[in-house]
């Protein structure tokens, strides 16, 4: 806002209006959190690479398809042996209740260690392994051994098949293996083994369609639901890092609010007191009583800021200031050398400590602006008491000094970031006159009813 003034007023009476800080801005938005490059790496779904079914670790979303890495080796070695154990336990008791089938020899036990063996790379190349185990088990049929939990390492591809989003060649997988057992049972089984075999009843191809899609169904809920989970965990920690944006950048203009109107009072009196320290002693110890005012209520305020850090959670200890502290800023004005005449119109209404707080630090800012930048010795503060809202001008006659006092330029983001958070608007910019006005309009919701009281 300083650079703002000093140029609108260079400019001459009549085009201040014209530059970026007279625009009005309506119900500016709020600044939105941005989140480092790396964000991913604090996410769900980007954590270290692992194995399924390991705490605390979850897959993660890139180019629309779950990948997953490895650590420690990173292949799912325990379940894939215990799903070959299980695989090789269970054909074999399978087998004994199939004697028309081929016996279980050591062919037959290598192809379902070659059907399980695949399964340890699920995770890395879900669709060569779901295709890759899909044609095992299809040669294990055509070999003539029995049925049994074959089918259980093609389940247990798909699955991973589908949790990594690819659906499409876990179906192709499923289908092209169903498509085959139709051909064996129905039409190639009289060249095939086991001799003398008939064709299998059509009844069983029912439950085996059943199978498929029940199989296809489950992984898509379980894909479906882990999605939703990452999603969900990836929204929280941006909701987090949004309120830890928001709280920084709060702290961060409570912080120049309090610590540019105080400087900026400690400085103008600092320049008194060493014209006067030879010439009128007495003047410069007025000058030096005022800093040490000022540089106390300074500590104060920033110690009241800080407290909310060290009290996570906890409610400040000491209120907001609000426009009930108004007389205090026109007493260090005063100190500073300017006269600041303060009127307010309409009725007066008990303002929520948000809107409060809003409007002390707007005007704060203007007269603190007005002791650095301003050639004017007067400022005047109109508070206007509206239906639902706050009017808020302050004046100066100018001209600009179109000195540097220390300013940061940060002063109008500010105030336009306290109006925007209420949903309020702002104006600030040079006068046709050569003045320089802040306008603001703050919304609120009345906490009190209106008092019969007018100041004129």
């Amino acid at each position: 806002m300083d650079q703002e003034r000093r140029r609108g007023h260079e400019r001459g009476p009549g085009r201040g209006r014209g530059d970026a800080g007279s625009a009005r801005v309506p119900g500016e938005r709020r600044a939105r959190a941005h989140r480092s490059p790396d964000h991913r790496s604090s996410e769900p779904g980007a954590s270290e690479p692992g194995t399924y079914g390991q705490p605390g670790r979850a897959p993660a979303r890139e180019g629309g398809r779950w990948q997953r890495g490895d650590s420690g080796g990173g292949l799912p070695w325990r379940s894939t042996l215990l799903i070959a154990v299980v695989v090789m336990a269970g054909t074999g008791f399978a087998a004994r209740n199939q004697p028309d089938r081929e016996a279980l020899d050591a062919l037959g036990r290598a192809l379902l260690l070659l059907g399980a063996a695949p399964l340890l790379f699920r995770h890395r190349w879900p669709v060569p392994v779901v295709f890759g185990v899909a044609a095992v088990t299809l040669g294990y049929l055509v070999a003539g051994y029995p049925y049994g939990p074959v089918f259980v390492m093609v389940a247990v591809a798909c699955f991973a098949a589908v949790v990594h989003g690819h659906r499409t060649a876990a179906a192709w997988a499923l289908g092209l293996l169903w498509a085959g057992h139709l051909l064996l049972s129905h039409w190639l089984y009289r060249w095939l083994p086991p001799a003398g075999d008939g064709p299998a009843p059509w009844g069983q191809e029912l439950p085996a369609a059943a199978f498929a899609v029940a199989v296809l169904a489950a992984s898509e809920t379980v894909r479906v639901r882990r999605e939703q989970r990452a999603q969900l965990r990836a929204d929280r920690a941006a909701a987090e890092q949004r309120r830890a944006d928001e709280e920084r950048l709060r702290i961060a203009r409570e912080l120049h609010d309090v610590l540019a109107h105080s400087i900026s009072v400690i400085n103008v009196q600092a320049g008194v007191g060493l014209a006067l320290l030879d010439s009128d002693p007495e003047q410069a110890r007025t000058a030096l009583t005022t800093i040490k005012a000022a540089s106390k209520e300074a500590l104060g305020e920033v110690r009241q800021v800080l407290d909310t850090l060290r009290t996570r959670g906890d409610a400040p200890r000491a209120p907001a200031p609000g426009l009930d502290r108004l007389p205090e800023l026109v007493e260090q004005a005063a100190a500073a050398g300017l006269t600041v005449t303060v009127a307010t119109t309409g009725p007066r209404t008990g303002l929520p400590p948000g809107a409060d707080l809003a409007a002390f630090r707007i005007v704060q800012e203007a007269l603190t602006n007005v002791v650095r930048h301003s050639g004017s010795r007067t400022a005047r503060v109109r508070i206007g008491y509206g239906s639902g809202h706050l009017d808020l001008t302050v004046d100066d006659d100018g001209p600009a000094t179109g000195t540097e006092a220390g300013g940061s330029g940060n002063g109008l983001a500010g105030m336009r970031e306290r109006a925007a958070a209420l949903g309020g608007t702002i104006e600030a910019g040079a006068r046709q006159d050569g003045g320089f006005r802040v306008h603001a309009v703050l919304p609120f919701h009345q906490e009190e009813p209106p008092s019969p009281q007018e100041t004129p």
